[in-house]
């Protein structure tokens, strides 16, 4: 039985891997094994046999793997796959209908009947006990976000968290008196939170009634520009790194094929009856050559000057935001530099505008000359095949 455990755990690390969606950032693998070590902790000072202790290992492993077929009803569809792990293994029909039963437990609505069940229900709710509660919640609440399209506010969140809590309870008496303290602490934590939010909320109030005259220097107004800054330019750079990783790829495709042409092809030019096969490989390896230049050139750097003075930044003509503007400069003077833009709002934004704009010119740069590079390489490939072909057919040699 033993052996089983280990071949299940086997199992649900490989199928879990290849098949659960990564937007699942909770229920996922690092879950599963939290539970696992759970169940051992918690059946360690039991009295339950060692079969017991199997079967419940087993149903740990296997409870969750139904979130890669649904998320309502997992539980049944985790059934169906321990199940058929099992009957693989010629496995009892009264040892799968115990784990089956022991997944079943893990619904929330169910009320355990037996022990068994209490454990892994406890173990599966572990995590309220945590010193990292707080991780954990925000990972299920971004879960929840990115599979069911559930956004929770954070004061609602809380709430729900401090409700949870309050009517959570631990079906087995070792759980209890291993776990209840640390769940305590975490609810007093939770509705510490609970009170600065509302604090907060008042003060906020207090604060946009005071300055309502002046709705242009909101918080509002100013975070939603510095979101939308940031948003832009990250997807900048993702687009820039993207760009990158084709180019590398194309250069290294290529870097391999010229290395084949000059190791299989060149080295039979020198035979007169292979004369016809000159033309061919000049063409192929010329467009070889000329994919691997574009390559290069759309993830060359550009080199900049690097320095600016006191009259620029009076001006507002250099963008301290982007290193080849200040890479020469001397430390005291880009930090009265610094200084100086992030004093005046409106040079703090025009220099983010710039910074946005000019990224936006190197994706240009790089996204035109990668679709060159990957139209010189299609019509190279095209190109190629067909001079060999023509240069087979015009010698009567057999096309291997």
């Amino acid at each position: 039985m033993e052996t089983l455990v280990l071949e299940a755990e086997k199992y649900v690390t490989g199928y879990l891997n290849d098949n659960l969606d990564p937007k699942f950032v909770y229920h996922n693998l690092a879950h599963t094994q939290r539970v696992v070590e759970k169940v051992k902790e918690l059946t360690d000072t039991s009295s339950l046999s060692d079969n017991e202790k199997h079967i419940l290992l087993i149903a740990a492993w296997f409870h969750d793997t139904g979130f890669t077929k649904v998320i309502e009803g997992h539980e049944k569809e985790s059934v169906k796959i321990a199940s058929d792990f099992l009957k693989s293994k010629q496995v009892e029909e009264d040892t799968i209908k115990a784990v089956a039963n022991i997944i079943l437990a893990t619904q929330m609505t169910y009320e355990p009947k037996n022990e068994l069940e209490g454990i892994i229900r406890d173990a599966d709710c572990a995590h309220v006990s945590s010193k990292n509660y707080d991780e954990f919640a925000s990972l299920l609440r971004k879960e929840w976000e990115l599979t069911q399209d559930k956004f929770i506010s954070k004061p609602d969140w809380v709430n729900d968290n401090i409700s949870f809590l309050t009517n959570h309870t631990f079906y087995t008496n070792i759980a209890a008196s291993k776990w209840e303290k640390r769940k305590g602490k975490n609810l007093a934590g939770l509705l510490q939170s609970q009170n600065k939010i509302k604090e907060n909320t008042e003060k906020l109030k207090q604060k946009k009634a005071e300055l309502s005259f002046k709705k242009h220097k909101l918080d509002l107004p100013e975070r939603g520009i510095e979101t939308m800054f940031r948003v832009a330019l990250r997807n900048h750079i993702t687009l820039s790194d993207i760009a990158d990783t084709k180019a590398n790829i194309l250069l290294s495709v290529n870097a391999i094929i010229i290395s084949l042409v000059l190791s299989n092809l060149v080295s039979k030019l020198d035979n007169p009856s292979n004369d016809y096969l000159i033309w061919p490989t000049v063409i192929f390896a010329a467009f070889t050559v000329a994919s691997i230049v574009l390559s290069v050139l759309a993830t060359r750097p550009n080199v900049t000057q690097g320095k600016f003075n006191k009259e620029d930044v009076a001006n507002k003509k250099v963008n301290l935001l982007f290193f080849g503007n200040f890479h020469k400069m001397k430390l005291d003077e880009f930090e009265w530099a610094m200084n100086e833009m992030m004093q005046d709002r409106d040079y703090l934004y025009s220099s983010l505008t710039k910074d946005l704009y000019f990224l936006g010119l190197v994706l240009n740069r790089k996204y035109s000359l990668l679709r060159q590079t990957y139209t010189v390489f299609m019509i190279g490939i095209v190109v190629s095949v067909i001079a060999f072909a023509i240069a087979f057919q015009s010698s009567g040699a057999v096309i291997p």
